[in-house]
């Protein structure tokens, strides 16, 4: 018998995307605390306050670490987990205070009733989703595509309240009509809700394609037992996979999920005292209004790393008839 010949090994396969790890921020004189200690520290803190504990504060004294979004998830769930309501800002528009797990099938972990009841107020109403003409206006950018699918969709008639628990019970009896028939119904909700998103670094049409996806799974798992409305759950899938890609697409040089809460603080400090000053701040300014929790050098780092890539093919000129290079 011959020797079998040994497999040439694989070649590395291409990363598409980089992740900008924290250790390049990270003052390497500082004594960084690991996670065990964190959690310690945080759960005491928890216990003296009434079992109560802000997401903001969490993310605050994990920013150092180089951790996942599953890993972030998991420290959420671990305070849950002992008995510690876990509190977070209100922010319908922003990506800063999503959760996200590392495995889409446990995000219904991150919801709750609580939830659902908070976000019944940002649902759009039957009669906002019915007009077509301002369901897709103000700064968003509508071209022939966007208007032919608006065409489409505006032929599906909204269902009626008393329509929804009767799909949800032929869906999970296995019925596809009815699920395809929940899904068409609730498309004109996707492109509200990713209205909302336009000019985050991703295509009007991307976003709408991923907020359909988020419908999905929320036709997937929507238990009309609990009495909500259809539209008040989906909201949430919707946001949460538009939020999720355009955390992980929306920049060519990916960041880290829990690395973004630290950037929107530095930025809306920076805002704030653009207004009140009439110029930029320094970095000394923008780490004073964070009460030091970010030190000048950290700041300057983080502003570096944070700017886009720019194209050499960008035209420059008055008539745009050079390029950068």
């Amino acid at each position: 018998m011959t020797p079998k010949k040994e497999k040439a090994p694989k070649k590395a396969t291409k990363v598409s995307k980089k992740v900008i790890d924290d250790d390049l921020i990270d003052e390497s004189n500082d004594e960084i605390e690991d996670l065990e200690s964190i959690k310690k520290k945080l759960f005491l803190k928890a216990k003296q306050n009434g079992n109560e504990i802000e997401q903001e504060e969490i993310f605050d004294s994990i920013q150092h670490l180089d951790l996942s979004d599953k890993d972030v998830s998991d420290l959420i769930e671990y305070f849950k987990e002992k008995g510690i309501n876990v509190i977070s800002e209100k922010d319908g528009e922003g990506i800063e205070n999503i959760e996200f797990s590392e495995n889409d099938d446990s995000d219904d972990n991150l919801l709750d009733d609580d939830d659902l009841v908070d976000m019944e107020d940002d649902v759009p109403t039957d009669q906002e989703l019915n007009d077509l003409s301002k369901l897709v206006s103000g700064d968003v950018k509508v071209n022939d595509s966007v208007k032919i699918y608006l065409k489409e969709i505006g032929k599906v008639p909204l269902l009626k309240p008393e329509q929804e628990p009767e799909l949800a019970k032929r869906i999970a009896e296995g019925d596809e009509e009815a699920k395809q028939q929940l899904i068409n119904s609730n498309l004109r909700l996707v492109i509200s809700i990713a209205k909302r998103y336009a000019g985050r670094g991703m295509p009007f049409l991307d976003l709408i394609q991923e907020g359909n996806m988020g419908l999905i799974k929320a036709v997937e798992k929507f238990d009309y037992t609990k009495g909500f409305k259809f539209s008040t759950y989906a909201t949430w899938w919707i946001r949460q996979a538009i939020t999720r890609a355009i955390a992980d697409q929306a920049r060519t040089i990916r960041i880290p999920v829990h690395m973004v809460e630290t950037i929107n603080k530095i930025t809306r400090a920076q805002r704030s005292l653009v207004q009140e000053l009439g110029r930029d701040p320094t970095a000394e300014e923008i780490s004073e209004r964070l009460n030091g929790l970010i030190t000048p050098d950290k700041i300057r780092e983080i502003q570096r790393i944070n700017q886009e890539p720019v194209s050499l093919e960008t035209p420059i000129g008055e008539e745009d008839d050079s390029r950068l290079a």
